[in-house]
């Protein structure tokens, strides 16, 4: 229900409007949507209707144009999907999964005789990668098709989604 809001012609919410990570944190709010804007590199949580964070320059997959369809084509799926699982061992700093691929992408990727991947996280940066504010996050396009964020942005956001959270990515 809340995703049909984030779907149709909806105002942007202006900076003055959102009230940030940390604060939403420490409100103890929870996000009930998600909306990734590939194309403007955004990441939205939204609480009834109104955005509480937002995450600027995320990281997608190597080949970032174009919807996901098969397994190693380096691409961040777009539509509808929903956070099933959280990861706190993870490869990269913490991940929740996106529900990708569902039936649709698995009927397409039979359809031409291949497979359509899978494993594909909100996370943060490899375990490794130097944590500290100067560098805080790769520079560049770089998951297989997940989308990655700061470690500390990935902080927020782990406590503010939970499983069963709706999530629309966007071209």
């Amino acid at each position: 229900m809340a995703l049909l809001a984030l779907t149709g012609c909806q105002t942007a919410a202006s900076e003055s409007e959102i009230i940030g990570g940390a604060e939403a944190v420490a409100k103890g709010l929870t996000a009930d949507a998600i909306l990734v804007d590939k194309s403007d590199r955004t990441l939205d949580l939204y609480a009834d209707g109104k955005v509480i964070a937002r995450y600027t320059g995320i990281q997608l997959g190597d080949d970032p144009v174009g919807h996901k369809r098969f397994q190693g084509d380096e691409r961040t799926p777009e539509g509808r999907y929903t956070i099933d699982r959280r990861n706190p061992n993870s490869i990269a700093h913490l991940s929740l999964g996106i529900s990708y691929p569902n039936a649709e992408d698995r009927a397409y990727a039979e359809e031409h005789g291949l497979s359509p991947g899978g494993d594909i996280f909100i996370h943060g940066q490899l375990n490794g990668w130097p944590d500290n504010p100067a560098v805080s996050a790769i520079p560049y396009d770089w998951t297989d098709g997940c989308i990655a964020v700061s470690n500390g942005e990935m902080d927020e956001i782990w406590q503010l989604v939970p499983v069963g959270t709706e999530i629309i990515i966007r071209p």
